[in-house]
């Protein structure tokens, strides 16, 4: 059995970082050594985000939670995710995710994941699905339309080449500007106050913009 010394181990790079924990401690033990062991270490890790991983034992969903409300009360880091060591739920997400790609090229559609920073700049010749934020002063350009799985507080500008038809939706819709064609609406100066976030679809009718809720109605019209 390992020391109460070795009982968890924290190896980490610029990227994430992996918990080594020992497999025969009692849990409610081992939360105490992770505690511990992230006050120590608490400056490393002052405002950084990582992603993360465990090793050494398997760990329930709600311990996994466990450990991630220990670390965020004991540093200032951000966890962005979780990843799992799991070969065949890997080998499962790959496939899973090819497939849902394979699909999106068939219809046109192309796919981009990641945080879309303040300065970022992105074109797509058809409809795009973002997987992450598009933050303020970022921008999104596409010909088709452009779904952002996360929240849109940049510019988007869709139906570049002047398809009408085209839309925006946006799991937290909140843009500094939309564009349609060659329709343009911008957020109000003050964001409304305790708005509540919601998905919603940006169209373009009558020669205006309309942002609603999105609703298993509208889902059904959707077309990349």
């Amino acid at each position: 059995m390992k020391s109460v010394n070795n009982s968890v181990i924290i190896k980490g790079n610029k990227y994430g970082i992996i918990v080594v924990l020992n497999p025969d401690m009692a849990f409610d033990e081992l939360k105490e050594l992770i505690a511990e062991k992230f006050k120590e270490s608490s400056k490393f890790f002052e405002n950084a985000k990582m992603a993360i991983s465990f090793e050494g034992r398997y760990l329930s969903n709600e311990e996994q939670k466990d450990i991630l409300d220990i670390i965020g009360k004991n540093t200032d880091m951000q966890i962005v995710c979780v990843i799992d060591n799991d070969p065949k739920k890997e080998e499962l997400f790959q496939k899973t995710l090819e497939q849902k790609l394979m699909e999106l090229d068939n219809n046109t559609g192309q796919f981009y994941k990641g945080i879309l920073r303040s300065g970022a700049s992105l074109e797509f010749e058809n409809s795009v699905v973002i997987i992450g934020d598009v933050n303020n002063g970022a921008r999104v350009v596409s010909k088709g339309n452009i779904i952002v799985l996360g929240s849109l507080k940049g510019n988007a500008f869709a139906g570049a080449t002047g398809n009408t038809n085209a839309f925006v939706v946006a799991l937290d819709m909140s843009p500094t500007q939309i564009r349609i064609a060659d329709v343009i609406a911008r957020s109000p100066d003050k964001p409304v106050k305790d708005a509540v976030k919601e998905a919603k679809i940006a169209f373009l009718e009558d020669g205006n913009i309309y942002i609603e809720p999105l609703n298993k109605n509208v889902l059904n019209d959707i077309r990349l």
